[in-house]
């Protein structure tokens, strides 16, 4: 059973909280993305060291991806969750008052540091309070909301930029992270009963990594959630080229893309909560992934046929976030359940691998394949490919134990 009553406007107001940390990675990324040649401009970087600006922020976000669930796994959950909010607030000034790239790039450092501590520990916190049926329903609940952020992240991010400039972008951040740190400080339980808790100690702590990043199983589900993801992804990464370049959108047009992506979610994502409980999850991921490989095709040949035209652009994209959105809360909680002692580094490997991946989109693949629609269309499907191989194969190999 799950530890609080379960009725429809808690399990609502359950799924804001919860996705309201969660947003706090999309926002630090899409909201400044149409002020990229703004900034550029202003403290004369060039498009290399935009992109490291971008790459070292989803770097230090791997990283410390590692650390968020170990630590609320020994210091209880709302502890954590509210550190991160304040670092995430003072990087973010730092972001507005620099005056060179170097300066910038420094606190997108920091930024990303502590960006992930919502999205881990919002999943780890699912899974102590709701059974797993109910879990995957909260999950899909919270993709609904999470989906919205990347969708009006860059709307928000085009207005602030065209009125008062790039610095205004992070003071923006700034108070987004004061104003989710003063609601969860009033509103977060705290999820992790006291008799639960893990000791922190480091080397039981690298054993314990060591033994999930050798478990064949437990990795390929990280992989089969994060490289579908970085599928579609790799069009936000690649936004300025993508849609400034090749689809001539003005800075506040870029929403479009956004827009397309999140009715998919939202719509994948409320037809995975449906079914929770009612239809089994491992069928449920199969239809998913059948209507992201549909669109993956679709969106090869759309480019092909129709290249540079806004909307067949961005239709399969938007059709593949659908596919996309069915899938992912069945794959969060199969993997975060391979090791129910453990959910918090669990929740950060899985976290850290996906981080990872999308680390090596932004700063190797994306800058490689971003001159050209069609080699875009075809990295997306690739890396698409690769997750469903993953998951196709995760269950035929064998899981290692903690004390292994």
């Amino acid at each position: 059973m799950s530890l609080i009553p379960i009725r429809g406007r808690q399990r609502l107001a359950w799924a804001l909280l919860l996705a309201s940390l969660s947003a706090i990675g999309p926002f630090a990324i899409d909201t400044y993305l149409p002020a990229f040649e703004g900034i550029a401009q202003s403290l004369q970087a060039t498009p290399l060291q935009m992109q490291q600006s971008l790459s070292i922020y989803l770097i230090a976000f791997a990283v410390m991806n590692l650390f968020h669930g170990a630590i609320s796994d020994s210091l209880g959950r709302k502890p954590v969750v509210l550190a991160g909010l304040a670092m995430f607030s003072l990087s973010s000034i730092g972001c507005a008052m620099a005056s060179d790239i170097e300066t910038l790039l420094v606190y997108r450092f920091l930024q990303g540091l502590c960006a992930g501590v919502g999205m881990v520990i919002s999943r780890a916190m699912v899974r102590d309070l709701f059974p797993p049926d109910e879990a995957q329903r909260m999950l899909s609940i919270v993709t609904i909301f999470f989906g919205v952020a990347p969708a009006i992240a860059p709307w928000i991010g085009g207005l602030v930029f065209i009125r008062w400039g790039w610095e205004a972008v992070f003071w923006f951040l700034a108070c987004f992270g004061a104003t989710l740190l003063v609601l969860q400080t009033a509103l977060l339980p705290e999820s992790l009963k006291k008799q639960d808790r893990q000791t922190l100690a480091v080397m039981p702590l690298l054993k314990a990594y060591r033994t999930m990043a050798s478990s064949p199983r437990f990795v390929l589900l990280c992989i089969s959630s994060a490289l579908p993801f970085n599928a579609f992804f790799l069009y936000v990464l690649g936004a300025a080229q993508f849609l400034g370049v090749h689809l001539k959108l003005a800075p506040d047009q870029f929403y479009w893309l956004f827009l397309g992506t999140v009715i998919g979610m939202m719509l994948g994502s409320a037809i995975s909560s449906r079914l929770s409980g009612r239809f089994p999850p491992m069928r449920q991921v199969r239809v998913g992934l059948w209507i992201s490989a549909f669109a993956s095709l679709l969106n090869i040949g759309l480019t092909i046929v129709f290249p540079a035209q806004v909307a067949m652009a961005i239709f399969p994209i938007a059709l593949f976030t659908l596919g996309w959105a069915l899938t992912v809360p069945a794959i969060t909680v199969r993997a975060i359940d391979l090791y129910p002692s453990r959910r918090g580094m669990a929740s950060s490997m899985q976290s850290f691998i996906g981080g990872l991946s999308n680390s090596l989109m932004a700063g190797l693949i994306v800058p490689a394949v971003m001159h050209s629609l069609l080699a875009m269309a075809m990295t997306s499907a690739c890396a698409f490919a690769i997750g469903v191989i993953a998951w196709f194969i995760h269950s035929r190999v064998p899981l290692k134990p903690l004390d292994a």
